[in-house]
């Protein structure tokens, strides 16, 4: 699926292209599914600022076959089920295509408990989670972490990672997701819309706050989160906080920036917790590749629960 021009949904169109070839370090792969994320709905509508100018083909999740190994490749074979994250700066033919050459050093074996299309929804959305959770703020059992927008891509993983690392977990959401939140783990279900989280969050931890606060909708919810996270705690965003954070230094708070990196070594880590049960990914819909403009209708509206997967193939 190509945009010719950056827009609104409407300017993907089908076309035959010519199929890839795996150059040196790299791997083709057949695509089975590709992962849809909020950053591919940024770049439809100007990707400037990844160096990118259309013709395009988008997308950077995927899960599918390995169809052939370039060479100085080792460790993967033609027909290998596998999943990765593709480049970001300057990549013009993405995941959204039956087709696509990649770096191996981005590929990781598919875990085997998952399918090619929950496979699709976990490498940016859960790699974002994982950062943030595993890598930058090191949640331990014990401790209580409130996570913003639980229902979400993101999210969804953040509630299974941290309940996965022993914590306590508070998760806001809309009404319609209350539920899933706790089905994800959650210990305290927060309604955002009739709640003020930082009174929800200080009244669970007896006026001390929590121990980690991650946000992954935006917005001033940074500063507002502040006063519910205890001194010395730590804070994590995948977007630019709005507003005055001077409260951070002066309770002494950590706040981490989340921009994930492409790598395969955050997936094979990721394997471990879907192989043991201790998450999966939350998938919204599964529509056909030709779909992708209804997909990105979706992202655009800044809602929904879960993952929007494309279907490329049979698989």
């Amino acid at each position: 699926m190509v945009i010719d021009q950056f827009g609104g949904p409407e300017v993907f169109q089908a076309r035959e292209m010519d199929r890839p070839e795996a150059g040196p370090g790299e791997l083709l792969v057949r695509v089975i599914c590709a992962g849809t994320n909020p950053v591919d709905a940024k770049m439809r509508q100007n990707a400037d600022w990844a160096g990118l100018a259309p013709p395009l083909v988008l997308g950077q999740d995927a899960s599918g076959i390995v169809e052939s190994v370039g060479p100085g490749v080792t460790g993967f074979s033609p027909g290998d089920e596998v999943y990765y994250m593709d480049e970001l700066f300057g990549n013009t033919m993405g995941t959204y295509a039956e087709y696509n050459a990649v770096p191996a050093r981005l590929v990781a074996h598919k875990p085997p408990s998952l399918s090619h299309e929950q496979a699709a929804a976990v490498p940016l959305a859960g790699g974002t989670a994982w950062e943030a959770i595993v890598r930058r703020m090191q949640v331990r059992p014990g401790e209580t972490v409130l996570i913003h927008g639980g229902a979400g891509g993101v999210g969804s993983f953040a509630v299974q990672f941290a309940k996965a690392a022993g914590a306590r977990v508070l998760a806001t959401a809309g009404a319609r997701n209350q539920d899933v939140i706790r089905q994800l783990g959650a210990d305290v279900a927060i309604d955002y819309s009739a709640e003020d989280f930082a009174e929800v969050a200080l009244r669970e931890t007896g006026g001390k706050g929590v121990d980690a606060t991650f946000d992954t909708v935006g917005g001033d919810l940074i500063r507002r989160s502040l006063p519910a996270t205890r001194p010395f705690g730590r804070l994590a965003c995948i977007l630019t906080p709005e507003g005055t954070l001077g409260g951070l230094s002066s309770r002494n708070q950590t706040l981490h920036g989340i921009f994930v990196m492409r790598e395969a070594e955050r997936l094979r880590d990721m394997s471990a917790a879907f192989e043991q049960g201790l998450a999966r990914p939350l998938i919204g819909e599964v529509m056909p590749l030709e779909q992708v403009s209804r997909a990105h209708e979706r992202l655009d509206s800044g809602h929904g629960t879960g993952k929007l997967i494309l279907r490329v193939a049979e698989g």
